[in-house]
C-alpha cells in the first residue's frame, strides 16, 4: 500500500524561519494596536504595547541567528514592520496625546519623524562592513527606530509615572520630536548591544540586574521605563567616546600593518 503525505503547513527544513517571523508580526500588531489605545485617550497602554513591540523587536533577529534561522525575507519583513511599529505608531501616539493642539504644525512634525525614521531603516538596510571593519557591528548610525520610538514618548511616560509631580514636559514635545527625528538620520555612533561579552564571574550580577529590572517593570512600570530612557540618552555620548577610542585604535592597527608590509 501506499503511504499518504501527511499535509504539512511548513516543511520541516524550512520550520526555523517560522519563529522569528511570528515575532515580528506579533510586534507590528502591538504597534498598530497602540495607536487604537491612543485614540481612545488610553495612552498607557499604548506605551505599553509599544513597548513589547520594542523588546520582540529586540528578539527576534537574536533567535534568528540563535537557531540559525536568518532570511532575507525576515530582513525585509522586519524593516517594514519597524517602520509600522517605530516610524507612525510612536508618532500618532503622541500626535493624540499632545501634538493636535498645534494644529498643522502637530501635523508636520509627525510626518517629519516618520521621513527620518524610513530613510534611518533605508540607510541602515545598504549598511555593510567589510572585514577589516567587522568592529563597527556593535555601533549603529544614529539611534535604531525601536529607541527613537521610545524616546519621543518619554513625556508621556514621565507624566504617567510619579515624577510628573517634579517635571512637566509636554511644552517640549515638539521640540523633542524633532531633535529625535535628527538623531535618527545623524551618523552619530550609538551602541547595538549586538554583541556583548560579560566575564564568567560577572554573570551572577548580570542576571541579577535584569531580575530586578523586570521587578521594577512590573512593580512600577512608568518609573522603570522614565529611567530607562535617561540612561539610553546618558549611554548616547559614551557610544560617541567607546566608538572614537576602537576607531583610532584600528586606525593604528592599519598604519602599523601597512609599516609592516612595506619592510
Amino acid at each position: 500500500m501506499e503511504k499518504k503525505n501527511k499535509f504539512k503547513v511548513v516543511s520541516v527544513k524550512r520550520s526555523r524561519y517560522i519563529l522569528p517571523s511570528i515575532l515580528t508580526l506579533v510586534g507590528v500588531c502591538l504597534g498598530i494596536s497602540s495607536i487604537k489605545f491612543a485614540m481612545d485617550g488610553n495612552f498607557s497602554y499604548a506605551v505599553l504595547f509599544l513597548i513589547v513591540a520594542a523588546i520582540l523587536d529586540g528578539l527576534d533577529g537574536r533567535v534568528a541567528r540563535l537557531i540559525k534561522g536568518t532570511s532575507d525575507f525576515g530582513k525585509e519583513l522586519d524593516s517594514l514592520t519597524d517602520f509600522v511599529s517605530f516610524g507612525i505608531a510612536p508618532a500618532f501616539i503622541v500626535y493624540f496625546w499632545e501634538l493636535k493642539n498645534f494644529g498643522k504644525i502637530g501635523w508636520l512634525i509627525v510626518l517629519f519623524f516618520s521621513v527620518c525614521c524610513v530613510l534611518r531603516l533605508a540607510r541602515f538596510n545598504l549598511t555593510k562592513f567589510e572585514e577589516d571593519d567587522e568592529w563597527k557591528n556593535n555601533f549603529f548610525q544614529g539611534i535604531p527606530s525601536p529607541a527613537g520610538g521610545c524616546l519621543i514618548l518619554f513625556p508621556i511616560m514621565l507624566e504617567l509615572s510619579n515624577f510628573s509631580n517634579l517635571l512637566n514636559l509636554k511644552i517640549i514635545t515638539p521640540y523633542l520630536m524633532i531633535f529625535v527625528s535628527i538623531l535618527l538620520i545623524s551618523k552619530i555612533p550609538t551602541f547595538s548591544f549586538k554583541k556583548i561579552s560579560i566575564r564568567r564571574n560577572m554573570t551572577i550580577f548580570l542576571l541579577l540586574g535584569v531580575g530586578l529590572f523586570f521587578v521594577s517593570i512590573i512593580q512600577y512600570t512608568f518609573e522603570a521605563l522614565t529611567i530607562g530612557c535617561l540612561i539610553y540618552i546618558l549611554l548616547i555620548p559614551v557610544g560617541i567616546y567607546n566608538y572614537k577610542v576602537k576607531l583610532k585604535s584600528a586606525n593604528k592597527f592599519l598604519v602599523e600593518d601597512d609599516q609592516q608590509d612595506i619592510l
